[in-house]
C-alpha cells in the first residue's frame, strides 16, 4: 500500500507567456498538494521547472523521472506546451500519463493571449499518439472546476491500480481443488505478458509454519488471537480453535513477507482441515483486512482482482471476495454474493459476525465466521481470461434487503441481472468476483488501457463512464 510517485512535468513554449505559464504552475501544484501522493517535480532542471525547448533539459527530466522510479507522470500545458519533449519524455518513461492544461482566458485588450493551452494539447495529443504512448485525457478545464477534480482522483486511482498490477507477485498455497477446473490459469502467459509472478508453496509448509508458531506461545500470537476476540464473536468455541487460526494467520503472512507478495491465492479445502483441522476463512478474512487479499480456492485471477480493486480503491475500504451465487426469489435483479466466511470482519452490518465451524462439509471444521455485511454502493469486478484473450468484468450494485443465510454474505440488486449473467457465463469468467464498497469502475476503466486488458463495463457502459469522465 505505497504512495503513488507522480511526476510532475509542466510544460510551456517559448512563443507565449513565460509569466503566466509559472502562475499556472504555482496554482496546479497548490490543487494537487492535498493528494497523499509524492511529487517529483522539474524545479532543479532549469529555472523555470517547466519543460520546454531545450533538448539537454528533456534528457535531464527523463533521468530524473527513471531514477525516481516514478508511477505516473502529470504534464500539464501551462500554455500551448512543447509537443515533442513532452512526448520523449513519456515515451521513455514507460508510465500511465495525464494529459490536461487550463482552460484559456479570454484574449487582452490588445488582442494578445496568454496561453492558447487548447491549441498546445490537440498538438501533443497527436504526437504522443505518433510516439506510441497512451494517456489518459481531462478536458481543457479550470484547475478548481469538477471536471479537473474528478479527472485526476481517477487518474491517480488508475495509476495505483496499475502500479499495483505490474508488481504483483501472489502466494499461491498449493493447487486448485481437483474439481475446480474453473481455476485454471496459465501462470506462464501472466508471467509472460503482465509480468505477475505466482510464488508457490504446499500445505505441508504451511501446516508446519503454522504448528511452529502455535507452539511458541509468543507476544504476536497471544495479540493475534486477542484480536479475533476482539473482531469476531467466538462465544462457545474452544480457546485452542481460537489460537489455531490465529497462528494460521501468522503462517501466511510469515510466508507473504517473506516472498514479498501482496496477495494470496489459497486451497482452503479440503486437504486444510485434513492437517490442520480448522478452516481458513476466518484467517482469510483478517488479512484481507489488513491489506493483504487471500482468495479461496486458489483463485489466481480472483487475486489479481482484489490487487487491483484495492489499489483503485486507494486502500481506503477492503475488498471482499465472493461466489456469485443465486438469484433473488422476489427480486428479478437480485443477487446474492456469498462465501463461506471470508469477508472482511470491517465490513460486518451488525459489528461483529460470529466465529462458527463450516456449515457445508461433514466435518464442521472451526475456523469461519459469518454474518451479513453492510451494504451501500458497491462495484463488482472480475479480472479473468482463456485463449490468450484478458478482461476486466465491471458493474455497479447496490446492497438490499435479503433473506438470511450462513456464511459471510451481501444480497445486492444490479441494474438488469439477466444481461449480468449472460456476459458471466459467456465471456471468460467464473463465479468468483470481488466487490468494493467504492466506485472503482472509472479508474478500472483507464487502468485498463495501460495494461492490455479489454474492459468489459456492463453498468455503466462505455460511453457512460468516458461521458462521465468528461465531467458529465
Amino acid at each position: 500500500m505505497e504512495k503513488l510517485k507522480l511526476g510532475f512535468c509542466p510544460t510551456r513554449r517559448f512563443t507565449f507567456s513565460k509569466e503566466d505559464a509559472l502562475r499556472c504552475k504555482k496554482e496546479i501544484l497548490q490543487a494537487i498538494g492535498r493528494y497523499d501522493i509524492e511529487i517529483v517535480d522539474i524545479d532543479d532542471i532549469n529555472e523555470e521547472g517547466l519543460l520546454y525547448d531545450s533538448i539537454a533539459d528533456c534528457e535531464a527530466v527523463i533521468r530524473k523521472m527513471r531514477s525516481g522510479e516514478v508511477d505516473a507522470l502529470f504534464v500539464p500545458h501551462c500554455n500551448f506546451g512543447t509537443e515533442d519533449s513532452v512526448a520523449r519524455v513519456c515515451r521513455e518513461t514507460g508510465v500511465p500519463v495525464l494529459l490536461w492544461g487550463p482552460r484559456d482566458d479570454d484574449p487582452l485588450e490588445d488582442g494578445a493571449r496568454l496561453r492558447d493551452t487548447q491549441c498546445g494539447l490537440l498538438a501533443t495529443g497527436k504526437v504522443l499518439r505518433r510516439f506510441g504512448v497512451r494517456f489518459t485525457y481531462i478536458p481543457n478545464s479550470t484547475v478548481d472546476s469538477p471536471e479537473f477534480i474528478r479527472g485526476f482522483e481517477t487518474f491517480i486511482r488508475a495509476a495505483l491500480a496499475v502500479k499495483a498490477f505490474r508488481r504483483t507477485r501472489i502466494l499461491q498455497i498449493s493447487t486448485r481443488p481437483a474439481g475446480f477446473w474453473t481455476m485454471i490459469c496459465n501462470e506462464g502467459e501472466l508471467l509472460e505478458r503482465f509480468g505477475i509472478e505466482c510464488f508457490p508453496i504446499t500445505l505441508i509448509d504451511l501446516q508446519n509454519k503454522t504448528l511452529e508458531i502455535e507452539a511458541s506461545n509468543s507476544r504476536e500470537l497471544e495479540d493475534a488471537v486477542a484480536d479475533i476476540h476482539a473482531k469476531v464473536d467466538c462465544g462457545g468455541w474452544a480457546e485452542k480453535n481460537i489460537t489455531r487460526v490465529a497462528a494460521l494467520k501468522l503462517a501466511v503472512y510469515s510466508y507473504a513477507a517473506q516472498a514479498r507478495c501482496n496477495a494470496v491465492a489459497i486451497q482452503c479445502w479440503s486437504a486444510l482441515q485434513d492437517s490442520l483441522g480448522i478452516m481458513p476463512c476466518l484467517a482469510n478474512a483478517i488479512l484481507t483486512d489488513e491489506g493483504l487479499p487471500v482468495t479461496c480456492e486458489t483463485d489466481i485471477h480472483g487475486a489479481v482482482t482484489a490487487v487491483m480493486a484495492h489499489a483503485a480503491a486507494m486502500y481506503k475500504t477492503p475488498p471482499f471476495f465472493a461466489d456469485i451465487t443465486v438469484r433473488q426469489s422476489d427480486n428479478e435483479n437480485g443477487e446474492l454474493l456469498f462465501h463461506c466466511g471470508n469477508f472482511p470482519p470491517s465490513l460486518m452490518k451488525d459489528g461483529k459476525g460470529k466465529f462458527n465451524g463450516h456449515f457445508l462439509f461433514d466435518g464442521h471444521e472451526p475456523g469461519t465466521h459469518e454474518g451479513e455485511i453492510r451494504g451501500g454502493d458497491i462495484s463488482v469486478i472480475r479480472f479473468d481470461g482463456d485463449n490468450g484473450e484478458y478482461s476486466m468484468f465491471m458493474g455497479k450494485a447496490k446492497g438490499t434487503a435479503g433473506k438470511f443465510t450462513r456464511g459471510t454474505y451481501l444480497w445486492i440488486e444490479v441494474n438488469d441481472w439477466p444481461l449480468w449473467e449472460e456476459r458471466l457465463v459467456c465471456g471468460p469468467y467464473v463465479h468468483h468476483c470481488v466487490g468494493i464498497h467504492d466506485d472503482v469502475i472509472p479508474a478500472l476503466y483507464e487502468a485498463c488501457k495501460y495494461l492490455g486488458i479489454t474492459p468489459d463495463l456492463v453498468d455503466p457502459d462505455e460511453e457512460e463512464v468516458r461521458a462521465w469522465m468528461r465531467g458529465r
